[in-house]
């Protein structure tokens, strides 16, 4: 529900979540099926247009796994856009092709799906709930309410005036640039490592010599794209550029971005040049990772991209979000009930124990991404024939893809035995 707020308004809520992107929206369903009262705050004005463009669309098996255990897959299933290859085409050569029908689980196919559309889902559960869920947005945090050493709520300004948000946990799930982060001081004792490249993100229309259920990544030397397919029938593009090189390419106007994109995938030249015809129709994301030594201090605790930023390579950053929200949701719960009766530390102790389960995972994506990000920005010959060497390699045996790819797109699955394998995106619906 959306909720209005007037100059001086007071809410008092089990918790605060600031943040309604995929990660926010995820962990309110989820406490208010657990009975819990939340007050989510969203910064973006519904009446000015939704989710970022471009990023945030694609979900990997295992996200389709945690929206099908928060109730709202089925309602998703015919929106989503099936995926059911990887492939990779370095100096004009596919040097690795993976099929995700191949991996040993119940949940075995990413899928694309519009980012509003899964916010929508989340944000309206399908029948009532134990808890509430009352949503303010436009709302920002404009600081935080603390008592003694510990955070007890979050003050936030609303077009109608200030909100006061009572709660006996805040939840920072607003993004790589978190004030929630910055605010608590959780941002203190962060590590932020910039990458060599910025990422530049497009949509061109979907070139017809291409299947519509593969990614692919193609390489250049040291440059290279992702392009992946959307849920609208376009195809979205990510161009690596150097870092802080925006300027320079767009000093050489939208012919040089047109022929970037030809060089690398020649199939979509045409596209290029017929569908992106002004530079507004583009959007560039600064990369970068961020590790944070603590992601929680007493009555708060950070989520998604505000305790881990990740790279897009993979597209894990939802898919960590989700699993961060599910895993928070219990030990949450459990903690402020026990905490109502015996007045101890159990949150404190749960909101650790979330980091302590949660940061295998993460570090694992964190991990792959890097040796990508590393991969991609080989120039030397040398070294770019080690890397179609080891895309060969990985393309050749089907154990090696499994235990490199299956910590990226399978962390929460065990595997189970062919005869009982069923896909819960089998059923997605193409574009």
């Amino acid at each position: 529900m959306r909720s209005e707020a007037s100059e001086g308004t007071v809410l008092g809520a089990d918790v605060c979540v600031v943040g309604g992107g995929p990660g926010g929206r995820a962990l309110a369903l989820a406490l208010t099926r657990l009975g819990c009262d939340v007050v989510l705050l969203e910064k973006r004005d519904p009446a000015r247009g939704g989710a970022p463009a471009f990023r945030g669309e694609s979900v990997s098996p295992d996200g389709v796994r945690l929206l099908d255990g928060l109730g709202v897959w089925e309602r998703l299933r015919k929106a989503a856009h099936r995926v059911d290859r990887l492939e990779i085409e370095d100096a004009g050569r596919r040097v690795l092709d993976v099929r995700f029908a191949d991996f040993p689980y119940r949940y075995r196919h990413p899928v694309e799906l519009a980012q509003p559309t899964l916010l929508a889902a989340l944000a309206e559960p399908a029948g009532p709930l134990p808890g509430t869920c009352t949503v303010l947005e436009p709302a920002t945090a404009v600081g935080l309410l603390v008592e003694g050493p510990a955070v007890t709520g979050v003050r936030a300004s609303t077009p109608t005036g200030t909100v006061r948000v009572s709660a006996a946990l805040t939840v920072g799930a607003d993004g790589r640039y978190s004030a929630v982060r910055r605010l608590s001081g959780l941002a203190e004792h962060a590590r932020q490592l910039p990458l060599e490249r910025d990422v530049v993100w497009l949509k061109l229309p979907f070139p017809a010599e291409w299947d519509r259920r593969a990614y692919r990544v193609r390489i250049a030397g040291d440059s290279h794209g992702l392009f992946l397919p959307s849920t609208d029938g376009t195809v979205r593009v990510g161009l690596n550029i150097p870092k802080g090189g925006l300027r320079t390419l767009r000093a050489g106007g939208l012919g040089q971005l047109h022929a970037r994109i030809g060089h690398l995938a020649p199939e979509a030249a045409e596209a290029a040049r017929d569908g992106l015809r002004s530079w507004s129709e583009t959007a560039l994301l600064d990369i970068f990772t961020t590790e944070l030594p603590r992601w929680s201090a007493p009555g708060v605790v950070l989520i998604g991209d505000a305790a881990h930023t990740l790279s897009p390579v993979l597209g894990q950053g939802v898919n960590h979000a989700l699993a961060d929200a599910v895993t928070l949701a219990p030990l949450v719960a459990e903690a402020l009930d026990r905490d109502r009766r015996a007045h101890g530390r159990a949150l404190l102790e749960a909101l650790q124990h979330f980091q302590r389960r949660r940061e295998p995972d993460v570090g694992r994506s964190r991990a792959l991404q890097l040796r990508q990000e590393r991969m991609f920005t080989l120039t030397a010959p040398a070294a770019t024939a080690l890397r179609r060497t080891v895309y060969r390699a990985l393309d050749a045996s089907p154990a090696l893809r499994r235990r490199v790819l299956a910590p990226a797109y399978f962390p929460g699955q065990r595997p189970v035995a062919p005869p009982e394998q069923q896909d819960a995106a089998s059923e997605a619906a193409p574009v």
